[in-house]
């Protein structure tokens, strides 16, 4: 059956399922009322509208923490040439030479943000290619955009730069126009003699302008690969009390089971975060020419989530190099993620890792849908888990202040303009 349309003004939700966690506790999925009115959740409005919306899941908008909306959508022009990890590093750097005006940047950058307010997002954490000259280009224009969007999508930026660049005079400066930007320190690390160097140089310059941390962490499927561990033990020894989040992880799925193990140990004591991406992981790690993946890069979040450790999933990549799919949709997501991960049949509340863990480790708003939160829905035509990950989803209804939104995607061709190659 259709879902209804949900009229302006105080209305009254009944029989819908949503998440126990965001009604203040329990687990699974629980039946109850909602009544929105004045852009925001209320326990009662005499004289609003009734609806039965047939045991409908809503899930408070979506909190989409570790994406890149700086290479969004530059596939057209620079694809990658074979799908490999390698392959995604080349066409990135030659298409940012080229092409990464603050214009062009901006652009693509608003498309995808309108996709993800479209499907449901209320919350973004991007990725920024920031080495030197990049840098003040992206963080010139990401505030602009902040500002935009302000009331729709909240939105920070990370510096994405590689751990050498951290030992670098150009590093401070780059720290510098991240702490402007009121945004998260953040670089990509790879194993090496001066390994132990750069995380210092990078606490020291995170500890100095008191900003958070971000890691690109171990995306290879070589097993002997273990930076994660390097940057728990740092976090421990110098005492870091900001969040630090570690992303990707995928060396972990093929690295000898005591040392995965203990490292998570490690990382668990350290209080780190964890985002996995295993739709761009899937598409990267082991590939090969005429050769069937073996070992698909998922990380291990069922270990992880044992230990205490808080565990999130969200978009990356979105129809560039590393990643030619996607279309910033936290539905699409949990739903791939609940098949490549097989969250199912497990006892651990699975929704908290595109609700509650991304906005704590992030620092946005806790997602609620008790009286007094923000009348921000995201309402599927689903009764049960199986019927909402059977389906896109793609008639759902998302409510933002109280008021159904008009969820029309916009056109690719919109971006033709920036599409042509040298």
């Amino acid at each position: 059956m259709p879902l209804p349309t949900i009229p302006d003004g105080p209305v009254q939700l009944d029989n819908l399922r949503v998440p126990a966690a965001c009604l203040g506790a329990g687990q699974g999925l629980v039946e109850t009322t909602l009544t929105l009115a004045d852009g925001q959740i209320v326990d009662a409005v005499e004289g609003a509208a009734r609806i039965d919306m047939g045991g409908a899941i809503a899930f408070p908008t979506f909190v989409d923490m570790h994406t890149h909306l700086d290479k969004g959508h530059i596939w057209p022009r620079n694809p990658n040439p074979d799908g490999s990890f390698e392959g995604a590093l080349g066409a990135v750097r030659c298409d940012t030479a080229a092409h990464w005006s603050a214009e062009d940047v901006r652009a693509r950058m608003e498309f995808s943000l309108r996709c993800a307010y479209a499907h449901g997002t209320r919350a973004i954490r991007t990725h920024l290619d920031s080495h030197a000259p990049q840098d003040a280009i992206s963080w010139g224009v990401f505030p602009e955009v902040r500002a935009a969007w302000a009331g729709k999508i909240d939105l920070q930026a990370v510096c994405l730069v590689a751990c050498d660049y951290a030992l670098t005079d150009e590093f401070a400066t780059t720290a510098d126009l991240v702490a402007g930007a009121d945004g998260v320190l953040g670089m990509v690390t790879y194993p090496g003699d001066n390994l132990q160097a750069q995380l210092d140089t990078f606490f020291a310059a995170a500890e100095a302008r008191g900003l958070a941390a971000d890691f690109h962490v171990d995306e290879t499927m070589d097993p002997t690969v273990n930076t994660l561990r390097d940057i728990a033990q740092t976090v421990i020894d110098r005492g870091f009390d900001q969040p630090v989040v570690v992303g990707h992880l995928c060396s972990l799925s093929v690295m000898d089971e005591t040392e995965a193990l203990h490292t998570l140990d490690v990382v668990a004591r350290g209080g780190l975060h964890v985002v996995s991406l295993p739709m761009c992981n899937m598409y990267l790690q082991d590939r090969h020419a005429a050769r069937t993946p073996r070992n698909r890069g998922i990380t291990l979040v069922h270990e992880m989530t044992a230990r205490g450790i808080p565990v999130s999933f969200a978009s990356d990549n979105t129809r560039d190099p590393f990643y030619a799919y996607g279309d910033m949709d936290m539905l699409e997501v949990m739903r791939e993620a609940t098949r490549i991960g097989h969250l199912d049949h497990s006892v651990v509340d699975w929704t908290h890792a595109y609700l509650q863990n991304p906005a704590a480790a992030c620092g946005f708003a806790a997602p609620s849908l008790r009286p007094g939160a923000p009348a921000d829905l995201v309402i599927c035509n689903a009764r049960s888990w199986t019927e909402l990950f059977a389906r896109p989803q793609s008639d759902r209804i998302v409510i933002r202040g109280g008021q159904q939104i008009d969820r029309t995607l916009p056109d690719y061709a919109e971006l033709d303009h920036l599409m042509e190659t040298a």
